[in-house]
């Protein structure tokens, strides 16, 4: 059985993992994120068969957890640029939201020390999302946050791959050991038990042919 160190920090590190990106998954559907809601109900799921699989011990669901999580870490590497506006990206185009919709990061209007103010619409048309919408006094902009928790998506996740590869590379191990001991002992039982006799010849009784004879004269 694979050391219980090992089972326990990958199952500690999902159940972080989880709860990070249940918070994540809240403040995107505030901020109508579609892109993001989508990411992350795909990566709870995973999270979710990852931790089942650690308290279980089934190595596959460990290792579809670990091909998902470098996944996750490409995601999250392309939102810390969409928000950093690295590459030609845009942290004011519809991207996240499937031009859906014209909704921002929720952290644009609410975050730390944010003061959001709504100024009368002009006389010209009718008053749009974030048109009107005023915000000061942020002490950290939107983008920061959001770059800051793909952070945090990144760090847990390259913790959890690495935990989870060590579980898997032991229990690959302790499988091949199994089966070499199982094997061998199955072949010195074999080998102890099982006795060679000699053949003997069957005789066939030649009292067939006056039956047979009686049968054609019948």
């Amino acid at each position: 059985m694979v050391g219980r160190t090992g089972l326990h920090e990958v199952g500690h590190t999902i159940a972080i993992m989880l709860l990070s990106a249940l918070e994540r998954q809240i403040f995107d559907f505030l901020g109508f994120q579609w892109a993001p809601i989508l990411g992350n109900f795909l990566h709870i799921i995973v999270v979710i068969l990852g931790l089942f699989g650690t308290i279980q011990y089934r190595p596959r669901y460990i290792m579809v957890y670990t091909v998902w999580t470098a996944l996750w870490v490409t995601w999250n590497v392309f939102i810390i640029c969409f928000y950093l506006e690295v590459g030609g990206l845009s942290k004011d185009t519809d991207l996240m939201t499937f031009n859906i919709s014209v909704h921002r990061s929720w952290w644009r209007e609410h975050g730390p020390g944010c003061v959001r103010r709504v100024l009368p619409p002009s006389a010209h048309g009718m008053m749009d999302d974030y048109t009107y919408v005023s915000v000061t006094g942020c002490i950290v902009d939107f983008q920061y946050l959001e770059v800051i928790h793909s952070a945090i998506q990144i760090l847990l996740s390259l913790v959890g791959f690495v935990y989870a590869c060590y579980v898997i590379s032991i229990s690959m191990e302790e499988e091949d050991t199994f089966d070499f001991i199982g094997g061998l002992d199955t072949h010195s039982y074999y080998q102890d038990h099982v006795e060679l006799k000699p053949v003997k010849p069957v005789e066939i009784s030649n009292d067939i042919e006056p039956e047979m004879r009686l049968l054609n004269l019948t």
